[in-house]
């Protein structure tokens, strides 16, 4: 959602009490990133945000005096959904229970900052001005860079969070749930971001729309089925790594960058789009042990793995190795398929199988422990030596491509090339079940 919001100006609604539910996946960390916001200036506004020490600050200021909650605890999982609901309700007798956040079902009781309004007070929320999701005030920053899902706005009732979500019985994990038999109220909305064509589109039967700014796209990416992306927290090597597209776009500069998650068993599937504009021979895609590749040169005979070069050579456990392969350029697109249970994979340049890379046995025995990503490159903010990744959920690799609409083993993905029979696309869906 960089640089881009959902905006409505609101009626006049409860400014006493009210709930805020939101669903997000962040990208990146360590910045300051709006989920909801409406203001006038910095001493007359309301929020919910990340800061950028990625605490969450729920907050209301009236005339530079502010009540708010700043959490101890820290997000910077940039792999899976949170769950974030905000209660507000100043008609509570209890100080301590006007303001209140949950996270993933479980409510924050540790603040580094913890203020709370007077009996009755009007908040700045829910007034007849303009409210974003994803930035601050009129599309000034702040935007909100990763994934958002069923956000949703309560007004006149304060609901805890298992009017959104459900603890799932056999893992034990929150999960989203269909609200249902809520009175939403005079400003209450629920934005699902379901409709491509109006992602601002309200599903409360209120007709709340709010209207789209930016280049704000859809994602398949939800809290139901989690997507695997490369991960900005698993980095190696001396170089930098830049991310752009909500972690589905790398570059590296004499470093590595790697999936979010990565299963050790079943088959599966995944594709790479390279995009440079300049010939460097040392970028590669490949699969590797996760202890060595922290600490040890992907060139030296200590490192484990197999890397197939934009050249067209192949390492193996740190040695340029004879197999002869394919070489690839600019706009061709990597595949790999792994059998994580028989311990081989098969690489493809544009759907076809690379010589001598078919049915490959793994270079190692560290099956438990494999990863897999990309190596060297330039910074992604160049656009220069770019790998866009496609779990089954980037099926344009951003705008790249047309996608190619096939789909795995299970009816799933889009992906550019065909998916081998028995092979499945990386989201939490089918790890779940096969991996």
């Amino acid at each position: 959602m960089a640089n881009s919001y959902l905006q409505r100006t609101l009626s006049s609604g409860n400014r006493k009490k009210f709930t805020i539910s939101a669903w997000v996946k962040r990208s990146k960390l360590g910045a300051q990133q709006i989920i909801l916001n409406t203001q006038d200036d910095g001493s007359n506004q309301a929020g919910l945000q990340f800061l950028a020490g990625d605490t969450l600050n729920f907050y209301s200021a009236i005339g530079g005096t502010y009540y708010q909650l700043v959490t101890n605890r820290v997000f910077r999982d940039p792999h899976a959904w949170y769950h974030i609901v905000a209660h507000y309700d100043t008609t509570d007798s209890t100080q301590g229970d006007r303001i209140k956040l949950y996270v993933n079902g479980v409510r924050e009781t540790s603040f580094s900052t913890e203020t709370y309004p007077t009996q009755d007070y009007d908040t700045f929320w829910n007034q007849n001005k303009k409210h974003q999701i994803g930035a601050y005030g009129d599309g000034a920053g702040l935007f909100f860079e990763g994934y958002m899902s069923h956000v949703a706005f309560v007004d006149n009732a304060a609901l805890t969070p298992t009017s959104f979500g459900e603890t799932e019985s056999t893992s034990g994990i929150w999960k989203f749930k269909t609200p249902a038999g809520i009175t939403w109220g005079t400003n209450g909305f629920h934005i699902k971001f379901e409709n491509s064509g109006n992602l601002g589109l309200d599903s409360s039967g209120n007709s709340n729309n709010f209207t789209t700014n930016g280049g704000l796209t859809q994602s398949v990416d939800t809290p139901s089925i989690n997507w695997v992306t490369f991960s900005p927290l698993f980095n190696s090597g001396s170089g930098q790594v830049g991310y752009e597209r909500a972690n589905t776009r790398a570059g590296t500069s004499g470093g590595a960058s790697y999936l979010s998650m990565f299963p050790t068993t079943g088959k599966w599937f995944y594709e790479f789009h390279f995009n440079a504009a300049g010939s460097n021979q040392d970028n590669g895609v490949g699969f590797w042990s996760v202890p060595e590749a922290q600490t040890i040169n992907f060139y030296t005979g200590g490192f484990k793995g197999i890397v197939w070069k934009y050249a067209g050579n192949v390492y193996v456990n740190g040695s340029n190795n004879a197999i002869s392969s394919d070489s690839w350029t600019s706009g061709d697109i990597i595949s790999i398929a792994m059998d994580m249970d028989n311990s081989t994979v098969t690489f493809y340049k544009n759907g076809s199988a690379a010589t001598n890379l078919s049915n490959y046995s793994f270079p190692f025995t560290e099956r438990e422990a494999i990863t897999v990503g990309i190596i060297d490159g330039a910074s992604a903010s160049a656009q220069d030596g770019i790998f866009d990744f496609n779990s089954g959920a980037n099926g344009t690799f951003g705008g790249r491509k047309t996608a190619g609409g096939n789909s795995d083993a299970n009816g799933q993905g889009n992906f550019s090339m065909a998916v081998p029979s028995g092979y499945y696309a990386l989201n939490t869906k089918n790890l779940n079940t096969y991996g």
